[in-house]
């Protein structure tokens, strides 16, 4: 996973805002390439995580779309690593554009559900939470958006650590008793 990926989060549609997440190692070196704040002189590599930022998107001189770029440094982001959002314009060529300038300059395009594969596998969330981002997101009706949310705060991994906690209690028990039948 030393491959630093980026893709599209939202619908490609035109839409108000558009997203595009670049995720690992060398987010930060990409987004310091591409992005210029109002006055020219913000680093953004040295802000402080979870911080919002309005500036530009430049493909060298060019400049590509006016944007905020919000900064997720890990392991304190959805896949624990290094994370940028840039909340472009939704047209589908802007999100485009910002795309392509952003691979140009160190990214690869992260296949279908990899930002969830890498939080899986960084331990952000585990195998039952995976699979209720997809559920979210597919979700037709009240009841099963509810479902699948609660899925995703962990509560089948709760259910199961419950059930878990009591058989460890009852196999001590049995062992205790087993090794020591005379006090039981």
């Amino acid at each position: 996973m030393d491959a630093t990926i980026a893709a599209i989060s939202t619908a490609m549609s035109a839409s108000g805002i558009g997203i595009v997440r670049i995720s690992g190692e060398n987010a930060m070196d990409v987004i310091a390439k591409i992005y210029r704040s109002k006055n020219g002189k913000k680093d953004i590599r040295t802000v402080v995580s979870h911080t919002i930022h309005y500036g530009f998107i430049y493909d060298n001189d060019t400049m590509i779309d006016e944007v905020l770029v919000m900064i997720m440094k890990g392991p304190r982001s959805y896949t624990g690593e290094d994370t940028v959002e840039i909340d472009c314009h939704g047209g589908v060529l802007a999100m485009k554009k910002v795309l392509e300038t952003v691979l140009k300059n160190g990214a690869i395009i992260a296949e279908p559900g990899e930002f969830t594969k890498r939080a899986f596998l960084n331990g952000r969330i585990d195998l039952s939470q995976a699979e209720a981002v997809m559920d979210v997101i597919q979700s037709k009706n009240e009841y099963s958006l509810k479902n699948s949310v609660g899925q995703l705060k962990g509560s089948v991994r709760n259910t199961v650590q419950q059930i878990r906690e009591k058989l460890l209690y009852h196999i001590a028990y049995i062992e205790s008793a087993l090794d020591d039948p005379e006090h039981y």
